[in-house]
């Protein structure tokens, strides 16, 4: 057993019996290497990697290939989603050095922690080969790998305004340069299959969030079709559960159809709060059932007993990827019986199996290309018929899937993630009114408050492990401004969602932390990492939108809504409008070449480009009116209320009318003539 066995990180536990003598990333590891004149070896990656299981049964088993990696290296083992910002800096290193990133992440520096050289995943004899030639590499040239990594050190320390040539200046919002983003990203289309025209496809939730947000301004069909086809045949494949809900984090092909089978937090949550916000434009049902089958996964598969969501399930079980959620056609005829000729019309089952044979007998993944209410035409039934057919065979299926051994659970709880989740939670409550979702918002938000806030300082924490046998649980690692981003805001959505002031104290109270520990006045810009954390090699920022929207263009979303809600005209503070036209200043000429990889920040760009609405509801019936305004697609706004008073700057010395609840409708705060109706509102909203 290896020094990994005292950590909470599921990843790191699963390496703790390997031969290799792993350190987890810290001031021990960094100390030897320095102490013996070692070079470090860092292997980074998840615990739903599939190739990092693969690498580890291969190479990090083997008594011989570990005997080689404790003689020669300082080897640390870390997790990418407890340690983005060490990931975040080698990652960006072995990109500068010319080699494609992913995980596992192995990458060798020196005994300062700077890198020299790096790559992914090597099967073991090339791996064992590699080994060696970097030992005799480090011990007879010394010098120039010292020369190489000194270099990448410097590249990594550049400011993100010296990387790209940015310079300060305020924005401009035009609608010339919002339908140039659009075009320059529809480049990428897939006109038959939605998402982008390639494989591997990954959702990517913030392109169709940007969509979203174009189409109101536009009304660009293009776009709403694209929007439509791309969810639509989402929600319809293989990258679905369409059994037991959530999505798997991509496909391996350009058809949505073979996931790569882990479930990550992340992913859903986002799209969770994408298929909602898609449901209020088109009220499409498919984008309902998704929703609440997610929401139903969430709650059976990754909810904690102490209301914290869990990061992730394996993509493997048995050592088989998918082998949890696929199917024999012998096994479907078996369980189903007169069931299975329109089941496997229906899901595409093929006799031979429509996937990857194991064991020589090949297997299927459930996916369609007909939505319910398609199939029952062609099938001669009515919605109603096929929606109990679908009931009874799902729900026999699911019960002889959970006999089956499950992909291993990462139950870490990140506070970011759990960020990502609430606001899903929250939009899908103010989309679809349905009373479980809040319940299970504000219960993960308590947790938040509860288990990942410092009580003495109201910083928060990264990272959450329950504790085994009713012990305790223990909150680690200092927390990222991925951290504060993602909770500021769900708490703002839970905010306007129920009107509960603390949600918007907290979300202001954060910013405000933020602003203090994180800001770079020189860039405009966010840095990653707290100025009271750990000193890393170099402190980075994150500014491009991923799988997972930048932490900076969450900020960004974040301080623009604060400045709607709180800033008074009058004195100015706080400055939220001002740091918000700041940072999108400093971005706009990114924006201006390739929105691609800044579709968060598009959609940002996307609101500002005609005023935001700032809509006051007060008196009684402000929760119904709420609710009633949630319904409607209408992105472009902020909602304040209070069935009485509230000191709120949208809110104060505002009152009924006639003792009826008024909706005030405003912008810039300049506000319209009270009305008592969200019809009246919404003709206000549209002139």
């Amino acid at each position: 057993m290896n020094r990994l066995a005292h950590e909470t990180s599921p990843y790191l536990l699963q390496h703790a019996h390997n031969p290799v003598d792993w350190f987890p990333w810290g001031a021990e590891a960094l100390q030897k290497a320095r102490d013996e004149n070692k070079p470090i070896l860092v292997s980074i990656g998840y615990s739903a990697c599939h190739w990092c299981h693969v690498m580890e049964r291969e190479s990090f088993e083997n008594q011989q290939v570990a005997s080689l990696m404790n003689a020669h290296f300082v080897c640390i083992k870390v997790d990418r989603e407890e340690r983005p910002d060490v990931d975040a800096i080698y990652m960006d290193a072995v990109q500068a050095m010319g080699v494609q990133g992913g995980w596992p992440l192995n990458v060798f520096l020196m005994p300062d922690a700077k890198p020299f050289y790096g790559l992914t995943y090597l099967p073991p004899q090339q791996w064992m080969n590699l080994l060696g030639s970097v030992r005799s590499a480090f011990n007879e040239h010394r010098d120039q790998l010292a020369d190489s990594a000194e270099g990448f050190a410097r590249q990594l320390n550049m400011s993100v305004s010296e990387q790209y040539y940015l310079t300060n200046q305020a924005p401009a919002f035009s609608r010339e340069l919002l339908d140039a983003m659009y075009q320059k990203l529809s480049a990428s289309f897939d006109p038959v299959k939605g998402g982008p025209r390639r494989a591997p496809k990954f959702p990517m939730p913030s392109i169709y969030g940007f969509l979203l947000r174009f189409y109101q301004v536009t009304q660009n069909q293009e776009a709403l079709q694209h929007i439509r086809r791309t969810l639509d045949f989402m929600a319809l494949g293989g990258i679905y559960d369409q059994l037991g809900g959530g999505f798997a984090r991509y496909s391996v092909d350009d058809q949505w159809f073979a996931p790569h089978f882990e479930k990550m937090l992340y992913d859903n949550g986002q799209l969770v709060t994408l298929y909602s916000e898609a449901y209020s434009l088109t009220q499409r049902d498919l984008y309902r059932q998704t929703v609440y089958q997610t929401i139903e996964f969430l709650k059976r598969e990754l909810t904690s007993p102490e209301g914290g969501f869990y990061s992730a399930l394996d993509a493997d079980s048995e050592g088989v990827e998918g082998k949890f959620y696929t199917w024999t056609t012998a096994e479907l005829q078996t369980l189903l019986g007169d069931d299975f000729n329109w089941f496997s019309e229906l899901y595409h089952i093929s006799p031979d199996g429509n996937w990857e044979e194991h064991a020589g007998v090949g297997r299927n993944i459930l996916h369609r290309v007909s939505t319910d209410e398609d199939f029952a035409r062609m099938q001669g039934l009515t919605q109603a018929e096929l929606s109990d057919r679908l009931t009874r065979t799902h729900q026999k299926l699911l019960a002889v899937r959970d006999q089956r051994i499950r992909p291993g659970l990462d139950d870490k709880i990140l506070c970011s993630w759990n960020g990502l989740m609430l606001k899903g939670l929250v939009t899908a409550y103010r989309v679809f009114g349905e009373p479980s979702f809040l319940e299970l918002a504000e219960r993960n938000a308590r947790f938040i408050r509860e288990k990942l806030t410092q009580p003495e300082t109201g910083r928060l924490w990264h990272s959450y492990k329950s504790g085994a046998n009713s012990a305790p649980g223990m909150a680690t690692i200092t927390a990222y401004l991925e951290d504060y981003a993602a909770v500021i805001d769900a708490y703002l959505a839970l905010y306007q969602a129920t009107f509960n002031e603390s949600y918007l104290q907290e979300a202001d109270r954060l910013a405000r932390y933020t602003l203090d520990q994180f800001w770079d006045e020189e860039d405009h810009l966010f840095f990653f990492t707290d100025q009271t954390a750990e000193a890393l090699i170099a402190r980075k920022k994150e500014v491009f939108d991923n799988v997972i929207p930048a932490s900076n263009s969450i900020m960004a979303h974040n301080l623009y809504t604060l400045s709607l809600l709180l800033e008074r005209p009058v004195d100015g503070s706080p400055a939220y409008t001002d740091l918000v036209n700041a940072m999108l200043g400093r971005v706009q000429p990114l924006l201006q070449q390739n929105a691609d990889y800044l579709t968060h920040w598009a959609a940002l760009y996307a609101l500002r480009v005609q005023p935001t609405a700032e809509i006051a509801l007060v008196g009684p019936e402000t929760q119904a009116f709420r609710k009633e305004i949630d319904q409607r697609f209408y992105p472009n706004k902020v909602l304040a209320g209070t069935e009485t008073t509230s000191d709120l700057p949208l809110l104060e010395n505002r009152s009924t009318l006639n003792g009826q609840t008024a909706i005030y409708v405003c912008y810039n705060r300049a506000c319209q003539l009270p009305v008592t109706s969200v019809e009246e509102a919404f003709q206000n909203l549209e002139q």
